[in-house]
């Protein structure tokens, strides 16, 4: 089956009238791969910014704003230094129609919990290894050449694509619910890490697959230093600098160990809770890092299993 046909499909899947099937935005994908098989896997700069990035859609367009570095430059530069991603990220396409399939389950099972849950577009698109996924107050936007090349994440690539779109359609609820909290330009280590932790934990509930498994494999990583991990993580939970807690994975080399705290910590709150659909409203619409960890019960080390 052509790549074209697939992604087709893909779109239909999750297009339709039910408010838990968001637009499937694929044609970015499609359009780079034209022009990346065109030259034979050597696109040019020239190529990439006028055939690919200045008539893409509005989620990329939004993307290459909120990184400024991803432009048709970048992007050859990126495909010469690591091809086999961009290989990689081709043969990814394949498994978007049973991802889409999949989302409409995982999207029912959020709306099950959050009834207010708004589910907008997904765009699928090509970057230059970074981010994986963002979202923000009208789209989540995929990266799928470092989704599908990661050596660290998990090698079930279906899994771990619902799992990222999940994931970013989490960030998509908090940043309509509490926009000046989850937009904050310089939010604390607490504050970060609970938002990527709530967004892991609202995952594992929804899709059903233990959030420590998809992403660098949290549970192996850390096991046996989990009073160490956390008691540093409170040590550093009032800096503004984050860069020891998040966003410091690369593509050969797992990081982010804020989002197993702040998913512990999100999950030890639920677990203590008594009405579970409030403490996943609670949990979304947080907007005070402090009072939610008070209110947690966490603390360094503590073994937390919730009741299926």
């Amino acid at each position: 089956m052509g790549k074209m046909v697939l992604i087709t499909m893909c779109a239909l899947l999750l297009l339709g009238s039910g408010s838990t099937k968001p637009q499937f935005v694929t044609s970015d994908v499609t359009r780079f791969y034209a022009i990346y098989r065109a030259s034979d896997g050597h696109p040019t700069a020239y190529e990439l910014q006028r055939d690919y990035i200045d008539v893409g859609s509005a989620g990329l367009h939004r993307l290459a704003r909120e990184r400024r570095h991803i432009t048709g430059a970048a992007i050859a530069a990126e495909i010469v230094k690591y091809p086999a991603m961009y290989e990689n990220a081709e043969k990814c396409m394949s498994y978007l129609p049973r991802v889409g399939e999949r989302l409409q389950t995982v999207f029912a099972n959020f709306r099950s919990i959050f009834p207010e849950a708004k589910f907008l577009p997904i765009t699928i698109v090509i970057s230059h290894g970074k981010p994986a996924g963002i979202a923000d107050k009208d789209r989540v936007i995929i990266g799928l050449d470092p989704t599908c090349y990661t050596k660290w994440g998990n090698p079930n690539l279906e899994d771990l694509l619902v799992h990222e779109i999940t994931h970013e359609m989490v960030h998509v609820q908090q940043a309509l619910a509490v926009p000046a909290y989850y937009n904050d330009a310089r939010p604390t280590v607490l504050q970060d890490a609970l938002i990527e932790g709530s967004a892991e934990f609202i995952t594992e509930l929804t899709s059903g697959e233990a959030a420590e498994v998809p992403y660098a494999n949290f549970a192996r990583r850390t096991r046996g230093h989990e009073v160490e991990i956390e008691q540093a993580f409170l040590a550093d939970q009032n800096d503004t600098g984050l860069s020891q807690w998040l966003d410091n994975s690369t593509l050969a080399t797992p990081g982010d160990l804020g989002y197993w705290v702040g998913y512990r910590i999100v999950k030890s709150y639920y677990e203590h809770a008594s009405d579970k659909r409030l403490a996943v409203r609670n949990i979304i619409r947080m907007n005070d890092p402090k009072a939610f960890l008070a209110a947690s019960g966490w603390y360094p080390g503590i073994h937390i299993v919730i009741p299926r």
